[in-house]
């Protein structure tokens, strides 16, 4: 069988990346846990957003973790493949608008 970079285990260790600097682990942790408490966004909003910009980054582990969490805070697949289309057009949209630069660039060397 082949090996792959990505171990699903991973994730369920995540907690283990503290061992040898705890106490920035726990500000982390602490400030992580309160981003994604109850605010002007809902917990649920805040999931489907976390859920995006998982695709958007390419995070095996976040995909993983925010299908879950959105599921479990009451979003459905409807909601869910919605918001990764959102990421999708805002990465494409950023792709295709750096195109600018390149027009300028290409503009300057044809002079």
């Amino acid at each position: 069988m082949s090996e792959t970079y990505y171990k699903r285990d991973d994730l369920n260790r995540f907690p283990e990346i503290g061992k040898n600097a705890p106490d920035l682990a726990a500000k982390f942790f602490d400030w992580y846990g309160a981003v994604f408490q109850d605010g002007a966004l809902s917990a649920r909003e805040k999931s489907l957003i976390a859920l995006a910009v998982a695709h958007a980054v390419q995070c095996p582990y976040c995909i993983d973790a925010y299908s879950r969490d959105a599921l479990e805070k009451g979003s459905d697949a409807d909601q869910m493949t919605e918001a990764v289309h959102v990421a999708a057009a805002i990465r494409g949209g950023a792709s295709l608008v750096h195109g600018m630069q390149m027009r300028g660039h290409v503009e300057k060397l044809s002079m």
